[in-house]
């Protein structure tokens, strides 16, 4: 809790009354001692190192462990033009100093996401912090898409069935089948905790959401937004129900990913949320 004080008031009782103090901003989380600073090389592994303070200033060291989803913390790069993301949990070392290895494909500005789960049991669940990395050389915007129900992703096609109506703060589902270039249904395996990963993003504000898919009675796999939550499940083989949780209205694109005979897929889908 802050403290407020009085400003101090001289003079006879005439004078005006005493006036409030302007609080000190608030002390929060933030991105620290981060690499490789504001530009990066395409096509060449970058060293991405970086630790989270505290509010009082200590660096951050313990995080939620588990065999769920919703742990560590998971580092995501998005070009702003929505057309290609980069997801890895790196690991955390014992001073609180997060190294990854990144290789950035096409040359652009992506906005660094870090959602972190700390460990404390009286800290928030999650938290998000951001910044901006710009990938040298000549970038080409690419339009955003317009909903297809369907994508192909190395011979493996994703599809959602039906067409989506989706409202903002409203928890829903999408039925997506995923089989392979046999057209057999894909068998996932489960990759940072998931089976599946459901990563949204704003076009233009860049907003962010995140939820997961996992198998019947996993823990750790619930997502969270105001007062209600979402909990995508796969029972059977090439089935995702993928749970959609998202806070305002406008275009978003979906990210899914999923670990299928050791390749991992992402297949983008444009949504309309209103």
């Amino acid at each position: 809790m802050l403290a407020v004080a009085l400003a101090a008031c001289g003079g006879d009782a005439g004078s005006a009354a005493p006036q409030l103090a302007a609080p000190p901003p608030a002390r929060q989380f933030r991105l620290a001692a981060f690499q490789p600073g504001d530009t990066a090389e395409a096509g060449r592994p970058t060293d991405v190192s970086f630790r989270i303070d505290q509010p009082d200033g200590k660096p951050l060291t313990k995080y939620a462990t588990g065999a769920g989803p919703h742990t560590g913390v998971h580092v995501l790069f998005v070009r702003d033009d929505l057309s290609t993301i980069i997801h890895h949990h790196p690991p955390v070392q014992p001073d609180g100093t997060v190294g990854d290895k990144v290789t950035f494909k096409e040359p652009g500005r992506y906005r660094v996401v870090v959602d972190a789960y700390p460990g404390a049991p009286a800290a928030q669940k999650n938290f998000q912090l951001f910044r901006w990395i710009t990938v040298s050389g000549k970038a080409h915007a690419k339009p955003i898409p317009a909903y297809e129900p369907t994508q192909v992703v190395d011979g493996y096609k994703l599809a959602i069935e039906g067409k989506p109506a989706l409202k903002a703060l409203e928890a829903a589902f999408l039925s997506i089948t995923v089989t392979d270039p046999k057209g057999r249904p894909a068998a996932f395996t489960p990759w940072y905790g998931a089976l599946a990963h459901a990563i949204f993003f704003r076009t233009g504000t860049l907003d962010y959401f995140h939820t997961h898919v996992c198998a019947p009675g996993a823990s750790g796999c619930t997502s969270t937004l105001g007062g209600a939550q979402v909990t995508g499940t796969s029972q059977t083989p090439g089935k995702l129900e993928v749970g959609v949780l998202l806070p305002v209205p406008g275009t978003w694109r979906l990210f899914i990913q999923c670990k299928v005979r050791g390749k991992v897929l992402t297949a983008p889908f444009t949504l309309n949320v209103s």
